[in-house]
């Protein structure tokens, strides 16, 4: 009985513990796990070498370990945000399905909230993924520039083209509630946790 509850235990762990890790533009520092909960994975201070970012037509590219989610980008203009307040839209939530890595396009002209952006502009842009277990955070402080071209080394390919909003995730909706996603991914990981337990006590009764 003892080896099923521990599966059981390392089982849930796997999908409460799951994350995801910002790949490019490089985050602010180091992905510290138990920080991702918090305002841009615990780094409050800008990055002092800043990433140079496509001003229109750039992408954001990160590895999901949840085989569900939701996410997208928030911006701040200000030289050093230290809140969530300083920070608006920069791209509508949207959904995916599928874990690995995933390249998502980040069109700064795509947005009205960031149509004012100028070149050389100093910018931070706050990935918020949830994968059903709540909110999780990363940033990246960058500066923009209407001639750079994302290195090709930077591969935009993603692990599955399975998703709610198309294989690149582009959102053609207005911007959704955060909230009522979060809820709904919410109740299929439930769902997901109970049918786990069910069927591992079922196993584990069926072993006496």
């Amino acid at each position: 009985m003892q080896r099923y509850l521990a599966l059981l235990m390392l089982a849930l762990a796997a999908v409460v513990n799951a994350h995801f890790q910002l790949q490019y533009p490089p985050p602010r520092g180091v992905f510290v796990e138990d920080n991702e909960p918090t305002f841009c994975d615990g780094y409050n201070t800008p990055a002092s070498n800043r990433s140079i970012f496509p001003l229109t037509g750039g992408f954001f590219t990160m590895n999901s370990e949840h085989p569900q989610w939701t996410a997208g980008v928030i911006i701040a203009t200000t030289q050093d945000p230290t809140s969530f307040n300083n920070f608006t839209q920069a791209k509508p939530f949207f959904q995916e399905t599928g874990e690995g890595i995933f390249c998502i396009p980040l069109n700064f002209a795509d947005n009205s909230n960031t149509t004012s952006l100028q070149d050389g502009q100093n910018i931070t842009i706050q990935i918020v993924f949830d994968g059903g277990d709540g909110n999780l955070y990363q940033c990246a402080d960058l500066t923009l520039s209407s001639s750079f071209t994302i290195p090709s080394n930077v591969t935009c390919s993603n692990a599955t083209a399975s998703s709610t909003t198309g294989s690149t995730g582009t959102s053609t909706g207005a911007p959704a509630s955060t909230t009522s996603k979060s809820a709904a991914l919410g109740k299929t990981v439930s769902a997901a946790i109970t049918g786990l337990v069910f069927s591992i006590c079922g196993v584990a009764m069926m072993a006496f």
